[in-house]
């Protein structure tokens, strides 16, 4: 008959089930009808879902536990090289968009002076001074760092939190200066010189993240670590009753570095989160803590969390449905 007569054969086939389903807010359901066919209650069911380039189409195909095991390890290889590949694009689109030399000589004071103080105005033109010394070639380092340290000693003030805004400004000025133009030695002159002095917990943290961020920028993963350990050692400092504090902390923290690839910087994070979550009730700290090991790529740990959060809860609270939906989201993920 041929394969041609064989496929138009197949295609007029009448189907095993055939119906209409509604996709809503919760998403799409398998008809009751077809459940009760196809699948035993009590047995765990693997599904293959393909949406062809079209996307005018699901394709649903049930997989045995082996089949979907070896299918799972593919996707994750599948979606580790597509990352690498992404990685090396973004660095060398990163390459290609280097800014010009009049550009690199330009700096926004909007993303230098973040809170506003009194000294503000006298601080600006030293930087600005500053700033020019390091755009000569050969840069004038000896002179540039003279005017940083100028403004840094001289408007300090009676107030911690006047001098915390200070230091803070001259540290993202100076990681302006280390990314601009090349000088990562300059990471740990601020946290030797600089942070130490901050005299204000929350600027504290800030400073100390924005150095772990741009040492990882510049290849200095080492330091990034020395300084993670310290910010974490910060927050361990709080006492259990300030958990706004500490999960704050711990956002601030997440949400700069996980766009990093830094397992054991990760690691760090992580085992300190799992200590609070072994000591705190509070259910929406509960699921900040879900949420961070998924930020930080702890797909299965933060699945299993979910799903134990759901358990415990009581079958009427407010947060069932919002756990489901982090479980669900979690369940779609590679492990």
């Amino acid at each position: 008959m041929g394969e041609k007569g064989n496929q138009n054969k197949k295609n007029n086939e009448k189907p095993y089930f055939e119906d209409i389903i509604k996709k809503t807010k919760t998403g799409l359901t398998i008809p009751k009808q077809l459940r009760d066919d196809l699948f035993e209650e009590d047995k765990d069911y693997f599904f293959k879902l393909t949406v062809p380039s079209e996307k005018d189409k699901f394709i649903l195909e049930i997989l045995t536990e082996s089949e979907a095991e070896e299918l799972t390890q593919k996707l994750k290889s599948r979606e580790k090289e597509n990352k690498q590949t992404t990685k090396k694009e973004k660095s060398q689109k990163k390459q290609s968009n280097k800014p010009s030399t009049k550009q690199s000589k330009e700096i926004s004071w909007g993303e230098i002076f973040i809170y506003d103080f009194d000294a503000k105005n006298k601080v600006q033109p030293i930087l600005e001074s500053a700033f020019e010394k390091f755009t000569e070639e050969p840069i004038n380092f000896d002179d540039a760092m003279g005017r940083v340290k100028y403004a840094l000693v001289s408007y300090l003030s009676a107030s911690k939190s006047e001098n915390a805004k200070l230091y803070y400004a001259i540290i993202k000025f100076m990681i302006k200066i280390i990314n601009q133009f090349d000088q990562p030695d300059l990471i740990d002159w601020l946290y030797q010189k600089v942070v130490p002095h901050i005299d204000s917990k929350f600027i504290y943290q800030l400073a100390l993240i924005d150095l772990i961020e741009t040492s990882l920028k510049n290849g200095k993963e080492d330091q990034a670590e020395i300084y993670l350990k310290k910010i974490l050692e910060d927050i361990n400092d709080y006492p259990l009753s300030e958990l706004y504090n500490i999960m704050s902390s711990f956002g601030q923290l997440v949400k700069k570095l996980k766009a990093f690839d830094s397992l054991e910087m990760f690691n760090l994070i992580r085992n300190d989160l799992l200590k609070y979550n072994e000591r705190i009730e509070t259910i929406d700290y509960k699921i900040q803590i879900i949420e961070m090991l998924e930020d930080l790529d702890f797909i299965e740990q933060a699945y299993s969390f979910a799903d134990n959060l759901l358990k415990e809860l009581h079958p009427e609270s407010v947060k069932i449905a919002d756990v489901r939906k982090i479980k669900k989201r979690l369940g779609n993920k590679p492990l």
